[in-house]
Formats: C-alpha cells, sequence, structure tokens
C-alpha cells in the first residue's frame, strides 16, 4: 500500500462489546473496513472511494469476491497445502490454540479418506461459541459418505451449537444423527440411479476444543491419542482418549452379541477376521445404509453385499462415543489418524515421533514411519514401495490421514493469539504415484 492509517469509529453492532471498526487506507481508490471479532479475526470487506473513480462503484459483493483471496489464504494457493503425487500434506499451520500438521496419503484407486480443520466461530451466530474442530472421515466402499461427512457434519454442528448457544456431548450426538439421516435419505432419492451408495459408509472422528476443554465424538476404528508430559521424566505419554468400534475388540463383539441375542451370526470370523455379519469390521459409522434399513437389503444392491435373512432392526449404529476432556497444562499435542496409521504404529511410537521431531511436516514424517513398517511387514524395500500406485498400493496399506494438534496452554487459558478464521480440508486433490 502507498499509505496506511487506521482509525476506531465506534462499536458495531450494539450487542458486540469488543467489536470496533477499523479504517485502513490502501490507495486514493480503496478502502477496507473492518470488525473486529474477538477472539478470531477481523471480517473484512471494501469500498471505492466514488469521488475519485466511479467506475468502481459495484457493490459490496464484487469488492468481497476481490478481496476474498487475501482473506480466505488458506482456501488456495501453498497456505492451503500441497500435492505431491499420492500425498497431501499441510506442513504447519496455525489454530486459535497452536499450531497443526496435516497430510494424507492416498493408497485406494479413489481416495476414501476425507478431513478438515474449522479455526473460528463453532455457531452460525457472532455471539459464539468460538474454537477449532478437526474430522478425519475415514470412507470404505467408495468416496460419498466420507465426502458428504466432510462436506455437511460440521455445518449440521454449527447449526445445533447455534440453537444451544455452546458446544457439548448433546450437540456432537444431534450433529452426527442428521449428518446420518440426511444421507441415508439420499441414498433412498438415488437408490434406483445409483444403488451402490448402500453399501458406501464412513468411518467418523471429531473433536473440538473450546473453553478450555476436549470434546471427542468417534464412530468406527480411527483414533485420537494426546501426548502429554510425563512427571519425572522427559518422555511424552501416550493417552488414548477415543473408543473404537471394531470387531476386533472383545467388549464390541460381547456389545453387538446383547444387542442381538437371537442371531448366531451377528459376528463372523472369516479369513482370520471378526466381522459384523461377515461383511464389515465396524460396528458404528455413518452410512452403510444396506446394514441399517432393511428396505435396502434386496436388488438392485450387489448379491455380495445382501443377506440372506431380513433384519427387523439396525445392525450397524451411527451413534457416537464421547468425551469430554479438560485440558491440562501438561497436554502437550494430539494425534488424529484413521486406522491406516495405527495398523503400523503404535500409540507410544507415534507419540515419541512427534516429541522427538520438529513440528514442520510432523504429519507427513508420521506417514511415512507408517509406510517403512508396511514395507518391512512385506520384506520390501521402502524405496519400492514408493514406486507402486494408487489402486494397487492398497494391497500393501490403506489411505491414511494424519492431523497432528499442538496446544498452547497460554492461549487455551485465555492468552492472544495472532490468529486468522482458518477452514482447510485434506486430500481432496490427491493424485498421482509420488509419495514422500
Amino acid at each position: 500500500p502507498n499509505s496506511v492509517s487506521t482509525k476506531s469509529q465506534g462499536a458495531f453492532p450494539a450487542k458486540s462489546v469488543a467489536q470496533t471498526r477499523h479504517t485502513v487506507k490502501i490507495n486514493d481508490v480503496f478502502y477496507f473496513f473492518g470488525y473486529i471479532l474477538p477472539p478470531t479475526g477481523i471480517l473484512v470487506y471494501c469500498r471505492p472511494n466514488k469521488k475519485l473513480d466511479p467506475r468502481l462503484n459495484l457493490g459490496l459483493p464484487a469488492y468481497s469476491k476481490m478481496v476474498k483471496s487475501c482473506w480466505n489464504p488458506s482456501a488456495e494457493g501453498d497456505s492451503g497445502g500441497r500435492v505431491d503425487g499420492l500425498l497431501w500434506c499441510k506442513d504447519l499451520g496455525k489454530h486459535m490454540y497452536g499450531e497443526f500438521s496435516m497430510a494424507v496419503i492416498q493408497a485406494n484407486s479413489m481416495l476414501e479418506d476425507q478431513s478438515q480443520i474449522e479455526s473460528g466461530p463453532l455457531s452460525s451466530t457472532t455471539s459464539g461459541p468460538y474454537g477449532t474442530f478437526f474430522g478425519v472421515y475415514d470412507g470404505h466402499g467408495g468416496t460419498e459418505a466420507s465426502r458428504y461427512v466432510n462436506d455437511n457434519l460440521f455445518s449440521n454442528l454449527k447449526s445445533f451449537a447455534s440453537e444451544h448457544q455452546e458446544i457439548s456431548a448433546d450437540v456432537l450426538r444431534k450433529a452426527f444423527s442428521t449428518t446420518e439421516e440426511n444421507f441415508l435419505s439420499l441414498v433412498r432419492k438415488q437408490w434406483h440411479v445409483k444403488p451402490h451408495m448402500a453399501s458406501v459408509g464412513s468411518c467418523c472422528l471429531i473433536g473440538i476444543i473450546c473453553n478450555g476443554l476436549l470434546y471427542i465424538a468417534n464412530a468406527g476404528d480411527s483414533r485420537v491419542v494426546l501426548g502429554r508430559s510425563g512427571r519425572g521424566t522427559k518422555q511424552a505419554k501416550a493417552m488414548q482418549l477415543s473408543v473404537e468400534h471394531n470387531a476386533s475388540i472383545d467388549t464390541v463383539r460381547e456389545e453387538l452379541r446383547s444387542l442381538h441375542p437371537n442371531d448366531p451370526h451377528i459376528v463372523v470370523k472369516k479369513h482370520r477376521v471378526w466381522r459384523v455379519k461377515g461383511l464389515i469390521q465396524i460396528s458404528r459409522s455413518i452410512g452403510d445404509a444396506y446394514l441399517k434399513k432393511a428396505e435396502f437389503n434386496k436388488e438392485p444392491l450387489l448379491p455380495k453385499f445382501r443377506l440372506p435373512e431380513p433384519f427387523q432392526k439396525p445392525i450397524l449404529s451411527a451413534e457416537p462415543s464421547v468425551l469430554v476432556h479438560k485440558l491440562h497444562p501438561d497436554d502437550q499435542f494430539l494425534i488424529f489418524a484413521s486406522d491406516g496409521l495405527w495398523e503400523h504404529i503404535s500409540n507410544q511410537e507415534a507419540v515419541k515421533i512427534v516429541q522427538t521431531s520438529p513440528r514442520n511436516g510432523i504429519a507427513r514424517r508420521l506417514i511415512k514411519a507408517a509406510l517403512k513398517e508396511a514395507a518391512k511387514k512385506r520384506e520390501m524395500r521402502y524405496s519400492d514401495l514408493r514406486k507402486i500406485d494408487r489402486g494397487v498400493r492398497r494391497h500393501f496399506h490403506d489411505d491414511i490421514t494424519v492431523v497432528v494438534v499442538f496446544i498452547d496452554p497460554n492461549l487455551i487459558n485465555g492468552g492472544s493469539s495472532s490468529y486468522f478464521p482458518l477452514s482447510i480440508k485434506g486430500g481432496r486433490y490427491a493424485a498421482g504415484a509420488g509419495v514422500p
């Protein structure tokens, strides 16, 4: 800018006590006006100096469009992540309460993992609440369910947060339930055109940091692990915060048998792997309509998904397990990841890698560690695994999504931050043959 000047011009609107209008002169044509929306940043729009150039009198929407790229930098360019073949990554970024690193590696022919971070308003109103939302959605059977969750779950959560004027376990459950109901309605509408959507589903793991609390909701077998400073030792301790719903776990099989006491085949071991009805490993998900609604257990659904006997109540559930954790000064970081990571790396191994490595690129580093283990299990070199293209790659490892969230205790306790609202979705453009 040729010159910059700012001045306070009063509060706006009256209900928001700390919102102050600022004027920034960019040059003789453009002025930017912004209102500080604590604690998240500035809502920016601009207008021209009409006396100097009447041709620029295009109206607010046109000017909003002009400044969109600089106002929301995380949506475009390098700041929104980068693609390197099958890898997508955002090596380091800032959220309201610290920093984060994010990475996705593709193995399937079509990327079934989806993920997102939303930092700023958690409701549809400016009165709050504010915080940071993290989501990891591990799809199966196709991409439709995980993409639908990625596009709709957060907006559903904001609606209920506005209604309740807070974030709570109940708000999280309602967001899951509404997302599930709306996706099943979509499956019903497209039943005769896209019957395969009845067999598509997604695990769903979300976390929210708000008002000093960490909320976790999980349906499926993705996982979030907390790295906490150990007392009397330099090594951080791994604490798993999420409850998983996979038939390989004894308690999950017991739960399924108690819910379906008259079905001796509710869980079946096939090829040394426990599966619900011999079909799927997870017991909770968004989607998978064919195991929730009997109306889809028929043609034109493919025979391999149809059950020989009718069922009276849903076999799978979309009900998440919810945890509310009060953040402690010793809580250093969180690792959110799809099960593709945890198949190859233990909780403590992952925490050790994060603790002993630079923050920049740490999510990508965790994926690389998992791929090295995957190659080792198949008695092959990591360099050879790198050459395998998507689709075939699925025989060696799954799609893997990792989000590492660093927590600054000073910001958790109300300290100031040079932070702007953030919205980023991971992995959507990864394609090709390269890996980290």
